[in-house]
């Protein structure tokens, strides 16, 4: 199967907006919001980009008071140990949902693996973990639970929560109004470079659209993926229809196929187990592809 065959690079912090940058590389977009009196990072990656985005960070002498996770797949929460190692006072930020979907007995064991798969990735393309991979999930015992349109004040600078559906459980994202900036994650879906959006629509497609729709009226102008990111201006405007369009297709595609479950995966399969999506185990993608399936035709 394909993977990129570029070497990835932890790039330079980069500066969107007063008091917002991106960190991270290409394949892990974690964003630095600094206010007058606090700083958030929204977005954890996995355990090998944590010591590279915390070089980042005292690059621009930073130190987050909130460490806030969009949602617990282990590509949004795998770094979290290794942040809260480093920064220990430092609050950490869940949705509704997401302490109960990290207690699921399956959850453990994909984690774990996810990580160990995704440090090998990286290490492949030349960014070698400053750690080894994570041995147990992530805990988030004690963190704030933001619920949607909860605020967080961090002087001048105010983020407002929102508790979307579609994707995940526990997908909280963050709007920043004074800086017209987005964070969204993956509820676009996965962005791929030249091909456009892999819908991911994993706990309800209806919802997933609803999501889209909701995120499009706050028109922002700076849209901050996860995952090859982020995007300014008319490209983000673009951003929203490429995804619901994406979407839209795969699910009549679906809809309108008579195979059961194992033949459609046999299709998707190939179709998206490539280029970035390299990045994930095989068993995450056919997971992804039986979820989409089973979301299309409820």
């Amino acid at each position: 199967m394909g993977r990129p065959s570029q070497r990835i690079e932890a790039d330079d912090p980069r500066r969107l907006a007063d008091g917002l940058w991106v960190l991270g590389n290409s394949f892990f977009n974690l964003y630095l919001i600094r206010g007058k009196a606090a700083s958030a990072l929204v977005e954890t990656g996995i355990s090998a980009t944590a010591d590279a985005v915390i070089a980042q960070m005292e690059a621009l002498g930073a130190r987050p008071d909130y460490l806030i996770v969009t949602h617990p797949h282990g590509d949004h929460i795998n770094g979290l140990p290794a942040l809260q190692e480093h920064y220990p006072e430092a609050r950490v930020v869940v949705g509704p949902g997401a302490r109960e979907f990290l207690a699921h007995p399956k959850t453990a064991a994909a984690l774990v693996t996810e990580d160990r798969f995704m440090s090998e990735f990286l290490a492949s393309r030349g960014l070698k973990p400053g750690r080894p991979p994570i041995d147990r999930p992530p805990s988030v015992e004690g963190a704030m639970v933001a619920a949607d349109g909860d605020t967080l004040e961090l002087g001048g600078l105010a983020l407002r929560f929102l508790h979307v559906g579609g994707h995940a459980i526990g997908n909280i994202l963050v709007h920043v109004p004074a800086l017209d900036a987005l964070m969204c994650s993956d509820s676009l879906g996965f962005r791929i470079p030249r091909i456009g959006f892999f819908p991911i629509f994993f706990t309800g497609y209806a919802e997933y659209m609803t999501t889209i729709d909701r995120l499009e009226a706050l028109e922002p102008r700076i849209l901050c993926l996860a995952h090859q990111g982020p995007l300014v201006g008319e490209d983000a405007r673009k951003a929203f229809r490429d995804a619901r369009e994406a979407a839209r297709a795969l699910c009549e595609e679906i809809r309108n196929d008579p195979r059961d479950e194992d033949a459609i995966i046999q299709g998707l399969y190939p179709r998206f187990y490539r280029d970035e999506l390299a990045l994930y185990t095989p068993d995450n993608i056919i997971g992804c592809c039986r979820l989409v399936i089973r979301r299309s035709r409820a």
